[in-house]
């Protein structure tokens, strides 16, 4: 199992009040963001993509495909070290290869991960709250464009996590009296 990256506690609050405000976690399924999957998965040519967010103890996936779990506990999460260095994505040609993921239950055991690629969802704040991240059981490399096409997809979702908790907001307050 891998180590994770060490957080300062000052901003994992921060991080993790970033998280609460979207209030997207354990969220219904939406069509919006369950699109963004499958172009990840499309584009990067891998039988698996997930949008995740990353809480105090879990990773939790918005969106999923070709994996069956819902969420995984973050001590084995890929994600929460792409989110260590939110400024570049994380890419893992293969885990079998990498001291950090070898003995990872998620490379031993099913799903089986061999590669990785990970671009974290940052917000205004600067808080990196998750991935859209695409894998794979078999080894491989990703292109200098799947790459880019897998960050702006991130960006993307955070700009849909905001717009979400806007709206959110706006329907939560009392209408303004004229």
């Amino acid at each position: 199992m891998s180590t994770l990256p060490r957080i300062h506690p000052t901003q994992e609050s921060a991080r993790l009040a970033d998280l609460r405000r979207l209030g997207v976690l354990d969220s219904l399924e939406e069509q919006a963001y369950d699109d963004i999957t499958r172009m990840a998965a499309t584009v990067c040519g891998t039988p698996m993509a997930l949008i995740t967010l990353v809480d105090d103890r879990r990773q939790w996936f918005k969106s999923r495909i070709g994996v069956q779990q819902t969420e995984t506990p973050r001590e084995v999460s890929f994600c929460a070290h792409a989110m260590a260095q939110p400024d570049q994505p994380l890419v893992i040609e293969d885990t079998a290869k990498d001291e950090r993921f070898v003995a990872n239950p998620l490379v031993t055991g099913e799903p089986h991960i061999r590669f990785y690629a990970g671009a974290p969802l940052v917000t205004a704040a600067g808080q990196a709250l998750g991935t859209v991240c695409v894998l794979d059981s078999r080894p491989r490399a990703i292109s200098d464009h799947q790459l880019e096409q897998l960050q702006f997809m991130a960006q993307q979702v955070v700009v849909m996590l905001e717009a979400r908790a806007t709206q959110a907001l706006e329907a939560a307050s009392p209408p303004l009296s004229p």
